[in-house]
């Protein structure tokens, strides 16, 4: 990409508006590169006039050769004068770097503003506050206020809401409970919201006992979120790639899969420890009821 491309996405995609040095900064190594690629071409040229190689006429010859003396010329007398200077020492060549960064940023910057200043584009680059901003043209104000107008609210979920929003786009369709059970709470109340929002919506029913409701994302939750099918949404092991701590809660984990049998192993194991416990207590108060009858035996 070259860094006109990437200039002009900066400035479209920043809020605030970017200044010179922050571009500088950003596009440093991008600005060299395409400079040094410039005067590599700049130098193949003048290698190939030099080398007399045929023209295709003999005005585009006559013209080529003039450009070539002309930038050899030039050249001749850069070289001169740098050796003549023993040439630059290399702090002097980091001080210059930042400014041909910068002088070359802002011909790239002026050559864009004179492209969006054209009548055929509706936006254009401005200086706004030292800096460059990409904004729509004043005589387009009212057609944009107008659609703007248009346009819904932004949807604003809570923690909740989008916890329960990401497991049903990930394991739809998903009847409640067992949204619930990967989340561990409830979620009959957060089910109502975005079924409200119409970022969810029903998808018939589950063939099980109690035939409970499935739910499945629709076309708005594509819409809000930006993606063209739900295949596009990052995938588990993205997540574990950034170290999501809540990368497990989607997925297909051995507990939420294991049996039955196995889930109802915890609370089998404290039923038993608390019948071991009422059995102990009842022994020993049996115990303790016979030595008080030996007792009075024996008085």
């Amino acid at each position: 990409m070259s860094v006109k491309a990437k200039l002009e996405a900066v400035i479209y995609a920043t809020e605030e508006p970017v200044t010179l040095n922050q571009l500088a900064t950003l596009l440093h190594d991008a600005v060299l590169a395409e400079l040094a690629a410039e005067e590599a071409a700049r130098l193949a040229l003048n290698q190939t006039i030099s080398d007399g190689q045929p023209a295709l006429s003999d005005e585009v010859d006559e013209l080529r050769i003039a450009e070539g003396e002309a930038i050899i010329a030039s050249s001749a007398e850069s070289e001169q004068r740098v050796s003549l200077d023993s040439g630059p020492e290399p702090q002097d060549e980091k001080k210059e770097e930042p400014r041909q960064v910068k002088a070359y940023l802002k011909k790239i910057l002026d050559e864009l503003a004179a492209e969006y200043a054209a009548r055929t584009h509706g936006v254009e680059v401005r200086q706004v506050a030292g800096g460059y901003h990409m904004a729509t043209k004043p005589e387009h104000h009212d057609v944009v206020v107008a659609f703007a107008k248009s346009l819904k609210p932004p949807v604003r979920l809570s923690m909740q809401a989008l916890e329960t929003l990401a497991v049903i786009a990930y394991k739809q369709p998903v009847t409640a409970p067992e949204i619930s059970e990967i989340r561990g709470v409830d979620s009959s109340g957060v089910l109502a919201t975005l079924l409200d929002r119409k970022l969810i919506t029903t998808a018939g029913r589950k063939q099980v006992i109690g035939r409970p409701i499935l739910y499945k994302t629709t076309k708005e939750f594509l819409l809000r979120f930006g993606l063209n099918n739900v295949s596009e949404l990052p995938s588990i092991e993205e997540f574990e790639k950034l170290g999501d701590p809540q990368a497990d809660l989607f997925n297909a984990s051995p507990a939420l899969e294991a049996p039955t049998s196995e889930l109802e192993d915890p609370s089998a194991e404290s039923s038993s420890q608390a019948a071991v416990a009422v059995a102990g207590e009842a022994q020993s108060a049996e115990e303790a009821s016979q030595s008080r009858h030996n007792q009075q035996k024996q008085s």
